[in-house]
C-alpha cells in the first residue's frame, strides 16, 4: 500500500515537472519574441535602408555648391548602397573643372560621404566665350575654371593676368605651358605673409619675337607701367617699389618705368603747343626718355 508521505512525495514531483516545462515553455517564447524583434530592428534599421537610395552628403565645398551636387546625384537615383558605385560618382565630380581632387566612401547602411578639395585660385584671367568675356579663375597648375563666389574687388591677393592668348576656351582646361611657370611664381608669392599682389592692379604677357615673353606690371590706382622681365619674385616686386618711388621722387609725370636692364629707364611724356588762327592750340605727345642708376 502506497502512504500517504508517499503519494505527497509523488505529487510534488509531478507540480514541480510541470511547472518546469511551464518555464521552458516560456523562456522559448521570450527567446522566440526577442527574435521577432531583433529582426524587425535589422530588416527596419540596416535592411530597408541599405536597399533604398543612400543619403550623399558633401564636405569641402565652397564654389561647387549643393544645388550642382544634388544636380550630379539624379543619375544616381533608384539605386541601393549596395548597387552604388562610387568610383563612378568620384568619377563624375573629378570632371568639375573647380573640383581638385575627391574622394567617396560608402558607409553601411545607407551613407555615402564624399570628400573634396577644389581648386586654390592664384590669379585671374578674362577669356572670351561665344562673344561674350567671362571672368575665370587659374590655380597654381595653369587650370582654369569659374568662381562666383570671389571677384577680384573681394580679394586683392588673386591678380589680373592679360595678354595669355587662349584660341579654343573651355572651362577645366590648362593654359599653354610655357605661361604655366608664371602662375607657379604667382602662387609662391601668395604664400608669403605680405600681400605684394594687393598694391598691383594687372599683369600683362608681352609677347617677343623670339616666342618667348615679358611681363608688364600695372600698379593699382596708378597710370604707370612697368617693364620686367618673365621672373616675377619678392624680390623682383620689391625692387620694382623702390625704382617707382625713387622715379616719382625725380619726376611724377611718368608712363613708363623699365627695369629690363642693370639701369632704370622712364618715359616723360609731354604736350607741345602751336597756336593757329583758326585753333587756340594743337596738342601732339611726345616721350622722353631719361635712364637712372641703382645700386
Amino acid at each position: 500500500m502506497i502512504g500517504e508521505f508517499d503519494q505527497f512525495g509523488i505529487s510534488e514531483s509531478y507540480q514541480k515537472e510541470k511547472d518546469e516545462k511551464i518555464i521552458k515553455w516560456i523562456k522559448i517564447l521570450v527567446v522566440f519574441l526577442l527574435g521577432i524583434f531583433l529582426a524587425e530592428i535589422l530588416v527596419l534599421k540596416i535592411v530597408h535602408p541599405s536597399l533604398d537610395n543612400p543619403r550623399a552628403i558633401i564636405k569641402g565645398n565652397k564654389i561647387f555648391s549643393q544645388s550642382e551636387f544634388e544636380n550630379i546625384l539624379k543619375d544616381f537615383r533608384g539605386k541601393n548602397w549596395f548597387a552604388y558605385r562610387e568610383e563612378i560618382l568620384a568619377q563624375r565630380l573629378a570632371d568639375i573643372p573647380c573640383i581638385e581632387s575627391v574622394q567617396v566612401q560608402k558607409i553601411f547602411p545607407d551613407k555615402i560621404k564624399v570628400s573634396v578639395i577644389e581648386r586654390n585660385p592664384v590669379a585671374m584671367i578674362f577669356a572670351n566665350s561665344d562673344g561674350k568675356t567671362i571672368p575665370m579663375q587659374i590655380d597654381k597648375n595653369g587650370v582654369l575654371f569659374e568662381n562666383n563666389t570671389t571677384s577680384p574687388a573681394e580679394d586683392s591677393s588673386i591678380p589680373i593676368i592679360s595678354g595669355i592668348p587662349i584660341h579654343h576656351f573651355s572651362s577645366g582646361m590648362r593654359i599653354p605651358s610655357k605661361y604655366r611657370v608664371l602662375v607657379e611664381q604667382i602662387a609662391k608669392i601668395q604664400d608669403l605673409p605680405q600681400q605684394y599682389f594687393a598694391a598691383i592692379s594687372e599683369i600683362c604677357v608681352v609677347p617677343k619675337a623670339t616666342g618667348s615673353y615679358e611681363l608688364m606690371v600695372i600698379p593699382i590706382n596708378s597710370k604707370v607701367k612697368v617693364l620686367m622681365g618673365r621672373a616675377l619674385s619678392e624680390e623682383s616686386l620689391q625692387y620694382m617699389m623702390v625704382a617707382i618711388d625713387v622715379v616719382n621722387s625725380i619726376e611724377p609725370n611718368v608712363s613708363e618705368i623699365d627695369l629690363r636692364y642693370s639701369t632704370i629707364s622712364y618715359k616723360i611724356p609731354y604736350v607741345e603747343k602751336e597756336e593757329t588762327d583758326e585753333l587756340n592750340e594743337t596738342n601732339e605727345s611726345v616721350e622722353n626718355v631719361s635712364t637712372i642708376a641703382m645700386e
